[in-house]
Parts: structure tokens; C-alpha cells; sequence
């Protein structure tokens, strides 16, 4: 048996992982039983290997349920974001701190230790960013949301030292091109760039056009995630903690290229009100230097047109 647990199924990321590990199973193996776990879903499952659990991660219940079988591995993507986080607490604490301690600390026991895979964040980083960011940049979050993030890792090697698990956490940069408006995120102009300008819609953008920030394809995330749980764990050091590699761009080059494939009239429908605030937080990102973790084979999109390629779905279906 090969049996993995995803939380936060129902997440953008979530959705095009499920889908990969149907269709292209783990570490070579396919999965026999993909338990799904997220607070509702939209449409029942229509592969008799996928078991979905409605509910809070937060509920014991619940993960003992996801854990009735012996588990091979366990993508913990679900998460309170930011400004979510922020505006209640509670609720964030719950998700995304006390929830990923009780989904390691049920795995106590296992008969061999499962993979671990934890969705941590660039928000790790906070807003006082260095010049350059690097593997040794220290971690300086801003929000409740970094913060208990940023716990996560910890937890992860802590539970990987204790031979609870072998985890593996990635610290996840925009991810592209999110369907929808977005509504309430203030990061969704980076993924309506992609389908406005796809579509022939006009877009009002809240950076400047010289505002530069990470990204990352959906599908290249997901391959990142897929390689974390079958790369030989004797390579990951004691920190269990990898920035995943990005691009950096600009709101304009981004624009240029998308211009370039569907065509130059697509420039003409972006302008530009820049908000200091989204400015400050999204469009104004250093140099990020990751060797170490693309040493392990952790990659980016490697350029601009094969981000719009896979952002879209050229590659990977949605």
C-alpha cells in the first residue's frame, strides 16, 4: 500500500497535487489510498482510491480518521494566511500551529516513519528584507502568520529528530496563476496578470510596474513538493528547512512576456495604481540566492516563458 494524506486538498496548491499523485504516484510507486483532508469540498471524489474528510485539521477526530491506516506520507499544505491570521488569532493558532503539532505528534507509533512534507512560507522572511537573501538569511517574521510558520519548521525537525517522521519543509513564494479574483488576497494581482491578459481583460495592477517580487508556477511547486518526499533523506540536514527556488521579475517583464504570447495589444490593458502598503509587501523582493536546495534538485520555472506555460496549465490540468 501506498497511502498519502493531503490537507488543505481543496487548496489551489492542493488541487494539482491530488491530481499529480492520481496520475503520477510517489517516489516511483503508485498511490493505492490519497486520503483528503479540508473544511468542505466541492464535488465528491470520483476515484475509489481518494477518501475525503470534511472538517477542521484541528479536530482529533478527524486526523485520527485520516490516520486509521498506516501512512506513507503526509503534505500538510493547509494554513490561516496572513491577513486571515491576523485578524483572528485564535483561529490561526489553531491551523496553523497547534493543528500541525497534533498531526505530528499523532504519527507517534508508526510502524516506519512517514514522509513529512510542511508548506511553510517566504512571509518567514518578514518585510525588513536584506539586500540579498540567502540559506543564511535569518528569519524575521512580521505576522502571527510567519510566525507560527516559522514554529512549523521547527516542530518538523524536532519530530524528524525524534524519529517521529522524516520531514521536509519548503518555503512556498507566489504561486501562480491562481483561478478566480482573488477576493480578499491581497497578492491576487499576480495571478490575475495572467488570466486578464490571457483572456483580453483589462486589469488594474496595485504595484508599480517596476515592482518586483518571487514567483513560482502551480506545477513547479507541486513538483518541488512531489521531490521533497522521495529525495533520500540521508542528503536533508538537521534543519529540514529549504527555500524554494524562484524567479525574480518585475510586474513589467511578466507583462512583456505574457504580451509576447498572446499578443502586444495586451500591454495596453494593464495600468498601474500602486498601494504602498501591497508595494512594500509584494513588488519589492531582493535577489534570492538558493544553491543548497537546488543542489537537492529543487528548481524554479528557470524563465518567464516556461512560467507562463505551466502558471496556465499548458502542462499540468487544474
Amino acid at each position: 500500500m501506498n497511502h498519502v494524506i493531503v490537507t488543505g486538498a481543496e487548496g489551489f496548491v492542493g488541487r494539482v497535487l491530488v491530481q499529480r499523485l492520481l496520475q503520477q504516484g510517489l517516489a516511483g510507486r503508485p498511490v493505492t489510498r490519497l486520503s483528503l483532508m479540508d473544511v468542505g469540498f466541492a464535488r465528491p471524489p470520483a476515484d475509489a482510491r481518494v477518501l475525503q474528510l470534511a472538517g477542521s485539521i484541528a479536530d482529533a477526530e478527524l486526523r485520527r480518521a485520516a490516520y486509521a491506516h498506516p501512512v506513507d506520507a503526509v503534505f500538510h499544505l493547509a494554513s490561516i494566511p496572513g491577513g486571515a491570521a491576523e485578524k483572528n488569532y485564535e483561529l490561526g493558532r489553531s491551523i496553523n500551529l497547534d493543528a500541525t503539532l497534533g498531526l505530528l505528534e499523532d504519527l507517534r507509533g508508526q510502524a516506519r516513519p512517514p514522509r513529512f512534507i510542511f508548506a511553510s512560507t517566504i512571509g518567514v522572511y518578514g518585510e525588513q528584507l536584506p539586500p540579498v537573501v540567502d540559506e543564511q538569511t535569518l528569519p524575521n517574521p512580521g505576522l502571527s502568520y510567519g510566525a507560527h510558520k516559522l514554529a512549523g519548521e521547527y516542530l518538523v525537525a524536532d519530530a524528524t529528530r525524534k524519529g517521529w517522521v522524516q520531514g521536509c519543509s519548503l518555503r512556498l513564494p507566489g504561486v501562480v496563476a491562481r483561478p478566480g479574483d482573488g477576493a480578499g488576497m491581497m497578492s491576487a494581482f499576480m495571478s490575475q496578470l495572467f488570466w486578464c491578459l490571457r483572456d483580453g481583460r483589462p486589469l488594474t495592477v496595485p504595484v508599480s510596474a517596476a515592482g518586483v517580487a518571487w514567483w513560482i508556477s502551480v506545477d513547479r511547486c507541486v513538483d518541488n513538493l512531489v521531490h521533497a518526499a522521495g529525495i533520500d533523506a540521508a542528503l536533508l540536514d538537521a534543519r529540514r528547512s529549504y527555500q524554494m527556488p524562484v524567479l525574480r521579475l518585475s510586474v513589467a517583464e511578466v507583462v512583456e512576456a505574457l504580451a509576447d504570447r498572446f499578443g502586444a495589444d495586451r500591454r495596453a490593458l494593464v495600468s498601474y495604481a500602486p498601494d504602498p502598503l501591497i508595494e512594500r509587501l509584494f513588488a519589492a523582493y531582493p535577489p534570492l540566492s538558493t544553491p543548497r536546495a537546488e543542489a537537492l534538485g529543487f528548481a524554479s520555472d528557470g524563465s518567464v516563458a516556461e512560467l507562463i506555460t505551466r502558471a496556465l496549465g499548458e502542462i499540468t490540468a487544474t
